[in-house]
């Protein structure tokens, strides 16, 4: 598994695993209407073409996890996150078949310093990767929030 820094050429891989990401995630959580909407890939393909081509957006940190040259997961951090200043875990998805690899770790790795003090919000039910989250340093803080209909919980890691 090869983990490094997403670049534009990554863009329809990016879309197409985080819409496959959602759908082997939240099935069952997100209303299927969401999930099968057939605009739903196209809306992502613009969202990442922006995360990755506009200026606003150049502190982001961005990688994508390759297996046999083929974009299976990434992972997206912001440099501030929040109200707290600190950084941010914004998405990290591993498409199901490669869960367990060491990829997920690798790709956190990759976009947050294991050392440094973060946050990120997770579905509540999402029991793997509040597992996840939870070998790599991360406690919930108590903080809730409800979007979509979906329970979030936050997550905090202190600095080592």
């Amino acid at each position: 598994m090869l983990v490094r820094p997403a670049d534009p050429d990554d863009i329809p891989a990016l879309a197409h695993v985080h819409v496959q990401g959602w759908r082997e995630t939240y099935r069952g959580l997100f209303p299927d209407q969401l999930l099968d909407d057939p605009e739903f890939e196209p809306r992502r393909l613009r969202y990442w073409t922006t995360v990755l081509t506009d200026p606003r957006y150049a502190g982001h940190r961005v990688s994508v996890a390759e297996k046999d040259g083929e974009v299976v997961g990434f992972g997206l951090a912001a440099a501030a996150g929040e109200e707290l200043g600190i950084p941010q875990l914004y998405a990290l998805y591993l498409l199901a078949a490669h869960q367990g690899s060491g990829a997920g770790a690798a790709l956190l790795d990759s976009v947050l310093d294991p050392d440094e003090r973060a946050v990120l919000w997770v579905a509540d039910p999402n029991p793997r990767a509040q597992a996840f989250y939870r070998r790599h340093g991360f406690t919930p803080d108590g903080t809730e929030k409800v979007e979509d209909g979906v329970r979030e919980i936050r997550m905090q890691r202190p600095a080592r």
